[in-house]
């Protein structure tokens, strides 16, 4: 089992403070890349409004074409600043009784889900991300879908792996001992 030390009585994963971990530099790389091509996009955007609006919109033209600009250069901040943001925020915890969270960029997200609630884990990784060796870990639950991101491939393994033997043995711990059929 990957769980050690205790902390007020609850065991956590290894490492980090508090028991939290945190991401591996590659995420920046994935992050940024998915970025370019999300900002290329906008820019091909830009280029049908700049090649194709002119005459349909007549003296409005430049008005739609400034404020894009302003939306592009916006973006491109966003898109600069917000990976290094987003990993130094990002932490997460595995306990014998929870999964928690913690990420954001503009909103700060802490999500708590109750190993109890867990149906189903599930390890997948696009090709950026496999190029990177990275993979996210994707918990379902009754109440909706938490990520652990930009994980290694081993530890997001591992953490399945662990998920899934918390939620069996927790079924397992619930499941009344039953004596011989007929009794």
């Amino acid at each position: 089992m990957f769980l050690s030390g205790s902390r007020d009585g609850v065991s956590t994963i290894d490492g980090g403070e508090g028991g939290y971990r945190r991401l591996n530099r590659k995420c920046l790389l994935s992050i940024y890349f998915g970025h370019a091509i999300s900002y290329a996009f906008l820019l091909g955007a830009f280029v049908l409004v700049e090649t194709y609006a002119q005459g349909f919109l007549g003296p409005g033209y430049d008005l739609v074409r400034y404020a894009f600009i302003a939306v592009l250069a916006i973006v491109l901040a966003y898109m600069i600043v917000s990976p290094p943001v987003f990993y130094a925020r990002y932490r997460y915890q595995i306990t014998e009784d929870r999964i928690d969270v913690r990420s954001g960029v503009l909103v700060l997200r802490h999500n708590l889900v109750p190993i109890e609630r867990v149906h189903q884990v599930e390890v997948s990784r696009g090709p950026v991300n496999s190029m990177l060796g990275l993979a996210d870990v994707t918990i379902t639950t009754a109440g909706g879908v938490a990520t652990l991101s930009y994980l290694d491939i081993e530890e997001a393994e591992r953490v399945a792996d662990m998920l899934d033997g918390l939620v069996g043995r927790m079924l397992k711990e619930r499941v009344p001992a039953t004596g011989p059929a007929g009794d």
